[in-house]
């Protein structure tokens, strides 16, 4: 599933709840960078973490 992740959209960690919502900002191979309201900027291992998709942002 997170090969369709593209910048922009808004996603949840599975298995960390307490970073609320992030802001993809990037996706190489499995590789995801996101920035969480609460956590900052995470780099996730696609390989191994499923991310929740929250909403897309339309503003393109």
């Amino acid at each position: 599933m997170n090969e369709i992740l593209e910048p922009g959209m808004i996603v949840r960690h599975p298995h960390a709840p307490e970073w609320g919502e992030g802001q993809v900002q990037s996706r190489i191979g499995d590789r995801i960078t996101v920035n969480f309201a609460d956590a900052g900027k995470q780099v996730i291992d696609g390989r191994r973490v499923e991310l929740q998709i929250v909403s897309v942002d339309d503003a393109g």
